[in-house]
């Protein structure tokens, strides 16, 4: 008797009936929100991913509930960023007055500092509350049913509608007969006899499922996941193959040009700077004309210019110059 008196064990599917029972053996309603609960569930009124503002990976997401209506966001990312880099955080307020209406969805960048804040966080006070931790049930957890529904889990004892199962408040080993006939026929699971937990054990939140390769049944998602992959492997496979022949046409290239180079430089009619014989004797001939041409009209110039002297000075000398200008017959006149 006193070993169960610590013993507890929690809900891994969502059952309304079960969840208003502190032993979890509980198969009638004890109160009205219990029973609308029942309804939803039986008749899914519920989307648990019909909220557009659920976003993010579930299972690198934690519940932060109990917090001060004066925390603001940038405090809790700050109390949330010891634990690991915080990708998203969505603090949830109320749609007309904007007030906060006390709890929070983080997102971590990883599943190992997710795990690690929901170990560590539990119980922290920030701003003077006490505040409790929890995976993101909404989304991971079957059968789920929030509280304005009459569903979730917790609560206080002031309010009447108490829910056992969860991390906070869970189920204790049950001290009468199971009914085990009728939780079957609600399809509420059974308590796990022989496979209890203790008080003080934390509870670990659910793993992602690792689908086999080998197994038939495989999900629409694997088949994508694996053919974007096998896209991306042919995509990067191709461009490796298209480097690696354009680096071969490169090297053939420059192959064939240091060949061509040296059979230029061991033939007899190249030079050590690979030009030819008769392209070095063609371009001297194209200077030596050049340089004779320019030769000759520097002569033809320095001829006419002397001739041009001569000519002056015979003119001037030459008795033509003793006549008049304006009448050749008579000498000018000298005084």
């Amino acid at each position: 008797m006193g070993s169960n008196l610590n013993a507890v064990f929690y809900a891994d599917i969502y059952h309304p009936i079960q969840s208003g029972s502190i032993d979890g053996t509980d198969i009638l309603p004890h109160d009205s929100a219990v029973y609308r609960a029942l309804l939803c569930s039986n008749a899914g009124l519920y989307d648990p991913f019909g909220d557009p503002k659920a976003v993010g990976d579930p299972y690198c997401t934690l519940f932060v509930g109990r917090l001060s209506h004066l925390t603001t966001e940038h405090t809790l990312r700050e109390e949330m960023s010891k634990y690991g880099r915080v990708k998203n955080l969505r603090l949830v307020r109320h749609i007309v007055t904007g007030a906060s209406c006390g709890y929070a969805f983080v997102e971590f960048e990883t599943e190992r500092e997710m795990r690690r804040a929901y170990k560590d966080a539990h119980h922290k006070i920030i701003d003077d509350s006490e505040i409790i931790v929890d995976y993101n049930r909404q989304r991971l957890m079957p059968g789920w049913i929030p509280r304005r529904l009459g569903g979730g889990l917790g609560g206080k004892k002031e309010s009447g509608q108490l829910r056992f199962g969860g991390r906070d408040r869970p189920f204790r080993a049950p001290l009468r007969q199971i009914p085990l006939d009728d939780l079957k026929r609600l399809g509420i699971p059974p308590p796990p006899e022989g496979r209890y937990m203790s008080r003080f054990q934390v509870p670990s939140p659910p793993r992602r499922e690792r689908i086999s390769v080998d197994s038939e049944d495989s999900p629409r998602k694997y088949k994508e996941s694996r053919r974007s992959h096998q896209r991306e492997r042919s995509a990067s496979t191709e461009r490796n193959s298209s480097r690696h022949k354009r680096s071969m046409d490169i090297e053939d290239t420059s192959r064939k040009n240091h060949k061509r180079r040296r059979e230029r430089s061991s033939s007899p009619d190249f030079s050590s700077d690979g030009r030819s014989s008769r392209d070095r004797e063609e371009r001297s001939t194209q200077r030596h004309r050049k340089h004779s041409s320019r030769h000759k009209r520097s002569s033809r110039h320095d001829r006419s210019s002397g001739e041009s002297s001569l000519y002056r000075e015979e003119r001037h000398r030459s008795p033509s110059h003793q006549y008049d200008r304006w009448s050749p017959s008579r000498k000018r006149s000298t005084s």
